[in-house]
């Protein structure tokens, strides 16, 4: 005799099979197909915020990891903004907001920790501690995802500044938690 599956989550459903046919949904109610490279941009940007969460899990300072979840919540904002493209909800949705003070932001924790740092004489070799060399990998994932972003037609300015100085941040910091563990860059 067959059992009930049992429901964890009982507010949402994790299935839904309205994407078994290869569509997803945009948040204006637009039916997609998955690959479609707005769906492509968000899928980027999920991505990346996996990869942080990586990071974080490979080791990183308490004031390293804060940043990075600060980061990852702000990736959500970019996604909801990326998967609306008709506005309906993100600016009516506090957590989708993305406004100039997010980069200002970023560039402000690019300037404590860069002044940690030795200044760049040359290229460097992504690499060195687990937290670090994962910081790495996440910095080219967001390079990828702002390529998807500026791919769209109608790239949303401040996702596209977001995304962009957040790159260069995630370099800063894994320059920052390799020295602060002791593991020398390689320089090419």
């Amino acid at each position: 005799m067959p059992t009930e599956p049992r429901q964890y989550n009982r507010g949402v459903k994790i299935y839904t099979r309205t994407g078994d046919a290869g569509e997803t949904g945009l948040f204006d109610g637009t039916r997609v197909s998955k690959a479609d490279a707005r769906v492509d941009a968000y899928g980027e940007i999920d991505e990346l915020n996996a990869a942080l969460g990586v990071a974080r899990a490979a080791g990183v300072d308490d004031d390293v990891a804060e940043v990075v979840i600060a980061i990852q919540k702000d990736l959500h904002a970019v996604g909801a903004r990326l998967a609306d493209p008709s506005h309906r909800i993100a600016d009516r949705v506090g957590k989708a907001t993305l406004a100039g003070e997010a980069v200002r932001r970023l560039e402000d924790v690019i300037d404590r920790f860069e002044a940690e740092l030795p200044p760049l004489r040359r290229f460097i070799l992504s690499g060195g501690s687990p937290g670090g060399a994962a910081l790495h990998l996440a910095r080219t994932i967001c390079r990828r995802a702002e390529r998807r972003i500026v791919s769209l037609r109608e790239a949303d300015p401040a996702v596209l500044e977001y995304v962009n100085r957040l790159s260069d941040l995630l370099f800063v910091l894994a320059r920052a938690v390799n020295r602060r563990a002791g593991v020398p860059e390689i320089e090419w």
